[in-house]
């Protein structure tokens, strides 16, 4: 494995450690509303301390950008080495014991993210990749599916509603329905970063969601790349880590999805 995706298995190791043990505790722990039905709790904070602490250790000239703590070690619009962390994406679902949220980090270099791991500290799933290395789940190679046709696609999707934007949940709407219409079905569970992950295996065909941010898609975008998938906005372009919209899926389901919610925005 390569010396910084390594690394970074390690941090998201370390960091499970605290989050698994807070879920035999749930009752103890504090929770801190950050704005509409977006929360963050102290095992976020710890999680995400760990993980930084592991990375700065081997590598103290990188940058960090963390989802509960921002940027720190000297981010800037300079910086060629950048991790990007969320260490607990389904924050919500984790408070309530819904087993749907991972640890997700990403190494940005240059620009491009080149290291990749989410994982799923309920189920010791472990997703990684290296750019032009290939998608990994437990060691073992993974591959986008095979489905040819979105009537046969299982998809996964997402909504923010943390500030009660009447306009885009209309909006998502109009786009839940017409693929519902036109797959065998959706499912929400709730963290971007599995969403992605389960694109990238195969559980899921294709996967779509607006409004993100960079920590919940950076290093699920690249895992599912290398594993033969497709990752884009909603115009077909390459600039979703900029703007927190996605579509990603198998070649041929991406395809058929992408006019479809065109349509519908």
């Amino acid at each position: 494995m390569q010396p910084m995706l390594n690394t970074a298995v390690r941090a998201a190791r370390r960091a499970a450690t605290i989050i698994n043990r807070a879920s035999f505790d749930l009752e103890q722990i504090q929770v801190e509303q950050k704005a509409p039905n977006d929360y963050v709790t102290e095992v976020d904070k710890a999680a995400e301390e760990a993980i930084i602490d592991v990375l700065i250790s081997a590598y103290p000239t990188h940058a960090v950008l963390a989802e509960e703590s921002g940027g720190s070690n000297n981010l800037n619009d300079e910086s060629e080495n950048v991790w990007i962390i969320d260490p607990l994406d389904g924050t919500t679902n984790f408070i309530h014991q819904f087993p749907a949220y991972c640890i997700s980090i990403a190494l940005q270099q240059k620009g491009v993210i080149t290291q990749a791991v989410i994982y799923d500290p309920v189920h010791n799933d472990l997703f990684t990749a290296t750019k032009g290395g290939g998608a990994f789940l437990n060691n073992k190679r993974i591959r986008v599916s095979k489905t040819d046709r979105l009537s046969k696609a299982l998809l996964g999707t997402g909504f923010a509603n943390r500030n009660k934007d009447e306009k885009a949940l209309k909006e998502f709407l109009r786009m839940f329905e017409v693929m519902t219409l036109n797959s065998q079905g959706l499912r929400r569970p709730g963290s971007a970063a599995l969403d992605l992950a389960y694109v990238a295996c195969g559980r899921y065909d294709g996967y779509f969601e607006k409004n993100l941010k960079i920590w919940d898609i950076a290093a699920g975008s690249l895992i599912v790349s290398e594993a033969g998938g497709i990752v884009a906005d909603f115009d077909g372009e390459a600039a979703y880590l900029k703007s927190g919209n996605i579509v990603a899926g198998s070649p041929r389901i991406f395809g058929q999805m992408l006019p479809l919610l065109q349509s519908a925005i």
